[in-house]
Formats: structure tokens, sequence, C-alpha cells
């Protein structure tokens, strides 16, 4: 049996420019972490005809063609599978909440069936494969860091250029910057799910008049990358934090809401510097960034959503 654990991520700046209708346009750049939440995938052989994949249902086809989950039809069908095979997959946190599982189990999976083929592949080849079934195969109007935070793991800027190339940098901030950041930082959820599909299409859809705030956001992202490489004070991240979540909803009115937006006021007034909902919007996580000795009031005035704690991750998806 083989087992993968992939992290899921947080996005803090420059979410949409990864979209390839902004990308090339204009290069575009976002900052980004794993945390220690993941997706788990096994897979084994499974003995008889039948191929049996369990995720919140489970199915069962004598083909790769019949099987109804996409992603892990289209893994199978990129990778191949010598004979029918049991894949089961679990996750510390829902799916459609804003911190990338679709893409998660999209890495994961491959990891999982290279390694089952005795094959070694590297971060770069899973990202971009997976980037191939989600967005090409079967046409998800997703953007890219997902996938690539997901293979790569660690705290990254991660730039997608105008021909295609991804480039990841890891962020060369100290231990003490990196440690101090990952304990001013809260995330809530809100309740709510939603799919990032309807949000990211009609973003997509009103790209060309939103060039000049997606550069903007780009440029917001490469600021908090300096402030953690240039070890200034970290109340700038929160406030730049602040500003990018202000600016991003104006991208499409339906990446936020009353109810989101209410929420957000109230962790402003209880002293958060600044916050953003992860993902495409609508629901899912809130994020905020808190001083340490203001969180206990923070956390009273939230006191009505679960909080989820997390930390870093420095690694990408592994074998465990």
């Amino acid at each position: 049996m083989i087992i993968t654990r992939t992290p899921f991520r947080i996005s803090f700046a420059g979410g949409g420019s990864d979209l390839k209708a902004s990308y090339a346009r204009q290069p575009g750049a976002v900052l980004c972490t794993a945390i220690d939440k993941y997706m788990y995938l096994a897979v084994k052989e499974h003995f008889g005809r039948s191929f049996r994949v369990s995720y919140s249902r489970t199915e069962y086809s004598e083909t790769i063609d019949g099987i109804q989950h996409p992603i892990v039809r289209e893994c199978l069908r990129l990778v191949g599978a010598p004979k029918p095979l049991e894949i089961v997959s679990m996750a510390d946190l829902p799916a459609q909440a804003g911190m990338g599982s679709s893409s998660s189990f999209t890495v994961g999976l491959l990891h999982a069936l290279y390694a089952f083929r005795g094959e070694v592949v590297t971060p770069n080849v899973l990202a971009e494969e997976a980037c191939h079934i989600e967005i090409e195969r079967l046409g998800e109007p997703i953007g890219k860091q997902d996938q690539y935070i997901a293979a790569y793991g660690g705290l990254q800027f991660i730039q997608f250029h105008q021909d295609g190339r991804v480039q990841v940098e890891p962020v060369a901030c100290s231990k003490d910057v990196y440690r101090e950041l990952d304990r001013r930082l809260l995330v809530f959820f809100t309740g709510i799910t939603r799919s990032a599909r309807e949000v990211l299409a009609r973003q997509q859809r009103n790209t060309e008049e939103k060039l000049a705030t997606l550069a903007e956001l780009c440029e917001i992202a490469r600021r908090m990358r300096d402030v953690l490489v240039q070890g200034r004070d970290l109340g700038e991240f929160g406030r730049l934090l602040d500003e990018s979540w202000r600016r991003k909803k104006s991208l499409e009115a339906s990446i936020s809401n009353d109810a989101i937006d209410a929420i957000y006021d109230k962790g402003r007034e209880a002293g958060a510097l600044g916050g953003k909902l992860l993902g495409a919007g609508a629901g899912g996580f809130l994020l905020f960034y808190c001083e340490p000795e203001v969180q206990p009031r923070l956390r009273e005035a939230l006191r009505g959503l679960t909080e989820v704690p997390f930390s870093f991750c420095p690694h990408g998806t592994r074998i465990v």
C-alpha cells in the first residue's frame, strides 16, 4: 500500500493572477504557504476485477473510463494502472472551503500512483501534471498556485510567466520571522462551503477590465515578501493583508458578501490588523493577522465560529 500526505495551503496575496486569463496578458505572482492540514490518499491493489474508489461515496468500476470521480479517472488515464486498484481519500478539512483541497487531492493521487508503479517524480512534474488534469483535461476555471504549493510545500513566492512557465521561489526569511509570522495568524471556519468554479469563472470573464487591480495585487504580494525577507515590522505584513483583501473584493462582487464582511469587520474591531477570505471567495475560512496579546480578544469576538489551529508546513506531498 502507498499512502501520500499532501498539505493544504493559505494564500496571502496575488490570488487571481495565477489564472491563465490573467498571466497570459501580464505576469502574475502569489505569496502563499503550505500548512499542517493534509489530504491523504491510499492506493493498493484491489483483488478482483474492479477498481474501488472511496471518497464521500464509494464506487466500483471494471474500467478506468467507468470511474465517475473526474480527478481519479483522469489521473489513472494519465499514469496508467496495470491492474485494478483500491483508492481511498481522507482529509483534515472539508472540501470547497478555500484551502486548495482539489489540487492537494490531484497532486497526492498522482504521487501515490507513480509511487505504486515504482517511479520517483519531481515536485515540478507533479504540479505540472496536476495543472494539466484540472485545467486542461477537466476544464476547471482555476489557477496554478494550489498545485505548486501542494507539490513543493513551504512558504513560497510563485511567479506565473506569460509563456506558461511557473517559477517557485522559497521566501528566504529568518527562522525568527518565520516563527513569529506563524504565531500571528489565526484561521476561523465561516461554516459556509462553496464551489470555487462559479466565482472563478465570473472572475475570468472580467479579467480584461481588472488587469490593473491584478497587477496591484501582485505588487502587494512582492511587498509582503520583502517585509519577511528584510525582517521588517510584521505589523506591516498584517496591514498589507488588509489592503490586499480590500482590493481583491473589487475583482468580482461574489468574492464576498454581507455575512463575510460582517465577520471580517468584527475581527478588525477586535484588534486584527488584517485578514482575508481564503480561496476564491464566497465562504470557507477567514484568515486574520493578529498580535499575540490581542488574540484572546479576537477569539472572544468570533466565539461563534470554529477556530482551526495550524502551523506552517515546510514540506510538499510526501509518502508516509
